[in-house]
């Protein structure tokens, strides 16, 4: 006979790590340097990954982080052959405290370094950019879904180095649920959404004509 406590699942501990300030090497020529703070994730004690910012908790059993992660800069030609470890931005991690499960989230035209993601409930807002940098999406995906709610051209890149310039941060409402995005040197448009699906935002009534 099977134990009664042997068909319970095993209870994962996921914890984070103390921040550490590290250097991040940014712009196309990666010539500009930002301080980056990055915390080691745990699952049962056991480095999965490295995070940077905040966690949002989408349910009472799952959030998301972004993920952080080092690449050897050491060229095939260089003398040294010790790893020179250099950290990026990546993407994000789906983690689920029950399971101990930590996924990489598939966001579509996410630029590791111009997007900017803003989460809310389950849905993520971003601007996202095309495969040649060339077109700007505002983008809205629900986890759990394979395609975005909303993937709606805003116009060409400025192609500026700096991070957020090609779009700041989109903002979030409820009742009704809807984001704004603000493009660089454009006006800010908004989406309601409903569910599985989006639609741009009636704007606001014009004041009756004053007599």
């Amino acid at each position: 006979l099977l134990l009664a406590g042997s068909a319970l699942a095993k209870q994962h501990i996921i914890s984070f790590g103390k921040p550490l300030a590290v250097r991040l090497f940014v712009g196309p020529a990666e010539d500009k340097v930002e301080e980056m703070k990055v915390r080691a994730l745990y699952v049962d004690a056991k480095l999965r990954e490295f995070t940077t910012g905040e966690a949002h908790d989408v349910t009472d059993r799952v959030f998301v982080v972004r993920r952080a992660f080092r690449v050897n800069d050491v060229l095939p030609d260089d003398p040294r052959k010790v790893p020179a470890w250099k950290w990026q931005r990546g993407g994000w991690l789906l983690v689920d405290r029950v399971a101990g499960h930590i996924q990489q989230l598939a966001l579509p035209h996410f630029d590791p370094y111009y997007s900017t993601a803003s989460w809310f409930r389950d849905y993520a807002a971003y601007c996202g950019l095309s495969d040649d940098a060339g077109k700007l999406y505002a983008i809205v995906v629900q986890l759990g879904q394979k395609r975005p709610l909303l993937r709606k051209e805003l116009g060409a890149a400025k192609g500026d180095p700096m991070p957020d310039s090609e779009c700041t941060p989109p903002k979030w409402e409820r009742a009704p649920v809807r984001v704004t995005f603000t493009p660089a040197g454009k006006p800010p448009v908004s989406f309601e959404v409903h569910g599985r699906w989006a639609e741009l935002a009636e704007p606001p009534a014009a004041d009756a004509d004053k007599e």
